[in-house]
């Protein structure tokens, strides 16, 4: 954040944790308004402590936290209802109550003694259930839906708090893949249609990246980092944070992938596409011609065979080599908006005729890739080629 930036939430010194004892010390952080921040980091680390506690669920170790210049723990409880929702992953406890009554529970810090809707109320009620889909549910028992209809009612209420600030604990569990989209498309209207605030936990390291301002990076009793996504997700940082050594994170894709395959690409027998045997003991030879994504599927299915391969011939800015970097056992490449280099040609000719078997995809050959031909042809001239 910049030096002429105000900040509107700021944890000064913050320190949280359970029972007097810090789990999380000296958080220092400044929140823009209309910023989503999200937390990421190990189960266990600390993101819905931090939660609870800048919520007043749980009370402060050490360190204050503001609220547009306003000591948050200082606030009126009903002034921070007013400005505040919370959608945390805690079950409430209803009793009979409709999904209706949980929804219009969100405008009770707007009403009189006797909680009771006035016709604004009920419209806003409304219309938050309708912003998630949720009408139907309005006369049903809020115990006997389902999680992830839960989560729906639960962010409606939210909505029609009119809230300055939204506060959420991994709010898409549950949520299948529609509903998670959604919830988080509602969510960026919000912040940047209205300027509400949110902060909230997310599992789904891709959904954090692509909807986030700020990243909030949780592990250890520090706070790991803060920054933009374009600073948090690159593969070494995902690495340490969460301690990867069973896969890998790629920042182009924004997707988590499994180990390469075992073993080693250049010995072993050789088998059709699709039906290797034993192909993590036998290592299969298998060289993989591509370009321009069209390796990508076929560098899956080896994976998910466990059939160690070569890729070739790649630059590195072919999307194909972004994969191919983390999957394949040897990776032959040429520099970029060239053609392919004598010393790449001659190792992936010496891979023809060693493999027992060359895949290649299909991608258009021109005039900076047309040794890609050679290869082709060489490989069908052997009885080796298998075209996908």
């Amino acid at each position: 954040m910049s030096q002429n930036e105000k900040a509107y939430i700021r944890m000064d010194d913050l320190s949280v944790g359970y029972n007097g004892k810090a789990l999380i010390r000296d958080i220092c952080i400044d929140i823009r308004k209309g910023d989503i921040v999200t937390l990421i980091g190990p189960n266990g680390a600390g993101k819905s402590t931090i939660l609870k506690s800048i919520t007043r669920q749980l009370a402060l170790i050490g360190g204050k936290v503001y609220f547009d210049e306003q000591n948050l723990h200082s606030m009126p409880a009903r002034d921070l209802s007013q400005k505040m929702a919370v959608v945390l992953t805690e079950r409430l406890k209803t009793d009979l109550l409709t999904c209706y009554d949980i929804v219009a529970s969100g405008r009770y810090p707007y009403t009189g003694k006797l909680g009771l809707l006035t016709e604004e109320d009920e419209r806003m009620v409304d219309e938050a259930m309708a912003v998630v889909h949720a009408t139907e549910l309005g006369p049903k028992d809020f115990n006997a839906i389902s999680d992830g209809q839960r989560q729906r009612i639960l962010l409606a209420r939210a909505i029609c708090q009119d809230p300055e600030i939204i506060i959420l604990d991994e709010p898409t569990s549950f949520l299948d893949i529609r509903y998670k989209l959604e919830l988080l498309t509602i969510l960026r209207s919000m912040a940047k249609k209205k300027g509400i605030t949110v902060i909230m936990s997310l599992h789904e390291i891709d959904l954090a990246e692509k909807i986030s301002d700020r990243i909030i990076c949780v592990k250890g009793d520090r706070i790991y980092r803060y920054g933009v996504p374009e600073e948090i997700f690159h593969e070494d940082m995902i690495r340490e944070l969460y301690s990867l050594d069973n896969g890998f994170f790629d920042p182009l894709f924004g997707s988590i992938e499994l180990p390469a395959p075992a073993g080693d690409a250049k010995a072993g027998g050789s088998a059709p596409f699709g039906r290797e045997e034993d192909a993590g003991s036998r290592a299969p030879r298998v060289l993989v011609l591509s370009s321009g994504g069209s390796g990508i599927p076929v560098y899956r299915r080896l994976q998910k065979e466990n059939a160690p391969f070569i890729a070739g011939v790649l630059s590195e800015n072919d999307i194909d080599y972004q994969l191919a970097r983390l999957l394949a056992a040897e990776v032959i490449t040429t520099p970029p908006f060239e053609e392919i280099a004598e010393p790449a040609f001659a190792r992936a000719k010496e891979c023809v005729e060693q493999c027992g078997r060359v895949i290649a995809a299909e991608f258009p050959i021109g005039t900076t890739n047309a040794r890609m031909r050679d290869l082709i042809d060489l490989a069908e001239r052997l009885g080796k080629l298998e075209r996908v």
